[in-house]
């Protein structure tokens, strides 16, 4: 609910500080003396247009915020929550409109786009009779209350539900369908690519030498030579093994006499036998070699074509395993694909039928309540002082096909005199009739889920007497399910509020200035007996005030 208005250089406002209660409030005032101001005032904050003709004369600024307690709305909450704008049960909307025309908008302190002001500001408020806020004349907003009054909001989330995973798998299956010629003919690629591999019999022991191999192949007269050279060095009469094995003796011998040479000596001795090791290896290395033209030929020629594939597959000859387990993974998927548009058709059907049978159940509820809801509103509206008028919950029914929200329309039709056509609630043209439809319908889906404050504006334009009375009532019955904020001409409709407001204006050096004020009990029993009576304020005005304000407790 609304529970503080602040307004700063507002039009013929400089400052304002209003506190709501709970229940219904009334708002009264002579006529001039700037009512609407309040609403202008909520509508900025809730992200109503807005532009610098607003901003009081001679200031730069106009500010408005308003607070609302959310503790228990959660919708609202659930809102903020997924614009990272909660704060522990409280919502407060501030606007601030320049002279220069920029305007910004906050929601609890954080700077937001104005649309994200309007989303909450739609969840919180709803003003009947005005032109921004109508929420009845939004079709969604009329679908939502059939359903809120029929107690079929979860039965429609369901079906949506249905409807949302329909539709994805309808995107998946039109992607797939569409890609599948461009993904046949990569298929033939693929396939072309993995029979060169396999033909080719890789192995990784192969991918991992044939370099090698080939650059040893290549070359073995030139590492014969080279080899056998060594070896003849190392093994001959006085060649590097036989030195070393005599001078490491007689270095033994010498360490024998000084000890400190062991450590040398044991050098010595080692890179002998590290040299016969060596005599060893090269020894069979050479056994190995061989000039073998043909061999050579076979490696170059395999090199060759190892070689080309890895070009045609962009990668090294060590890597032409891994091209190829990526060759069959593409073409496996590739070949899947016709399997998972056949998967997603079946999932499809599926989805399908379970719509159909919810959306028909769904119908079937809506069709069954929209006659109970027209004919409870139409009475609620005779009253309100419309006799004649009606109103017809007409479900339009959708082409065949899967829908959000199920198989139908839902639009409210109104006509205001009998014999009149029904025409739909948003082409009714008084803003009278309007409120009062309004009201009808709000009171009718009372304990339907609505916006937390409702605000009724010329509600009682075109009535008096016992209608007025009647409209007063009402709006207190409604008073029991939300906060109500009543803008009234009629002493009627005034008595019977929780709360009384009065607007005022004067004239001051600075210009004309409005101020709202809360009015005690005695203060209320005049403004009700002025409304009555006129300016001057009689005992017999004062006396029915009075009783009027006693009946409507």
């Amino acid at each position: 609910m609304l529970s503080q208005l602040s307004v700063k250089n507002l039009a013929v406002v400089e400052t304002l500080d209003l506190a709501f209660s709970p229940g219904m409030s009334t708002v009264t005032g002579e006529t001039g003396a700037g009512k609407s101001i309040l609403l202008q005032a909520l509508n900025l904050a809730l992200g109503g247009r807005g532009d610098s003709s607003l901003v009081r004369h001679g200031k730069d600024k106009a500010e408005v915020s308003a607070a609302f307690d959310v503790l228990n709305q959660q919708k609202i909450q659930a809102y903020l929550q997924e614009q990272s704008l909660e704060d522990e049960g409280e919502c407060i909307l501030r606007r601030i409109i320049s002279s220069d025309g920029r305007s910004k908008a906050f929601v609890n302190g954080a700077s937001v786009p104005l649309s994200v002001l309007k989303g909450v500001g739609e969840l919180l408020v709803d003003m009947h009779g005005q032109n921004e806020h109508q929420l009845l004349l939004r079709p969604d907003q009329q679908r939502s209350l059939l359903d809120a009054y029929a107690q079929s909001t979860e039965a429609c989330a369901l079906l949506n539900a249905i409807v949302a995973k329909y539709k994805a798998i309808s995107n998946q299956i039109d992607e797939l369908s569409t890609n599948q010629e461009l993904k046949q003919q990569q298929q033939a690629l693929l396939q072309h690519q993995l029979q060169e591999l396999e033909n080719a019999e890789l192995t990784q022991d192969e991918l991992d030498h044939i370099e090698g191999d080939f650059k040893t192949s290549a070359n073995a007269a030139s590492l014969i030579e080279k080899i056998s050279t060594i070896l003849n060095q190392l093994e001959q009469e006085m060649g590097a093994n036989t030195q070393l094995l005599s001078l490491s003796y007689e270095l033994s011998q010498a360490a024998e006499t000084d000890e400190k040479l062991l450590p040398v000596s044991a050098l010595l001795s080692s890179a002998q036998v590290q040299t016969q090791e060596s005599i060893y290896e090269l020894t069979n290395y050479l056994s190995g070699l061989s000039v073998d033209e043909q061999i050579t030929a076979e490696l170059e020629a395999r090199l060759s074509e190892l070689h080309d594939l890895a070009r045609k597959h962009n990668c090294q000859i060590t890597e032409l395993m891994v091209a190829k387990d990526k060759v069959v993974a593409e073409v496996e998927s590739i070949g899947g694909a016709g399997a998972s548009i056949d998967a997603l058709q079946q999932q499809k059907n599926q989805l399908s039928q379970q719509y159909q049978k919810q959306a028909k159940r769904l119908s079937k509820t809506r069709v069954e309540k929209a006659k109970y809801l027209s004919n409870a509103v139409t009475e609620a509206m005779q009253v309100l002082g419309m006799p004649g008028s009606e109103v017809k919950v007409d479900l339009a029914r959708k082409a065949d096909g899967v829908h959000y929200n199920g198989d139908e329309g839902v639009d409210f039709l109104v006509k205001t005199n009998m014999g009149s056509d029904f025409k739909a609630l948003k082409k009714v043209a008084s803003g009278g009739e309007l409120s009062r439809i309004s009201l009808a319908i709000s009171v009718v889906s009372s304990d339907s889920e609505y916006t937390p404050t409702l605000i009724f504006d010329e509600v009682d334009v075109g009535i008096s007497g016992a209608v007025a009375e009647v409209v007063g009532q009402k709006l207190k019955q409604l008073s029991e399910h939300y906060q109500i904020i009543c803008i009234t001409h009629l002493a009627q409709v005034a008595s019977f509020g929780h709360q009384h407001l009065r607007v005022s204006k004067a004239q001051q050096d600075a210009g004309a200035q409005t101020t709202v004020e809360q009015l005690s009990n005695h203060e209320r029993v005049d403004e009700v007996a002025r409304i009555l009576g006129g300016a001057t304020i009689t005992d017999k005005a004062r006396k029915a005030a009075e009783e009027m304000i006693k009946q409507s407790v």
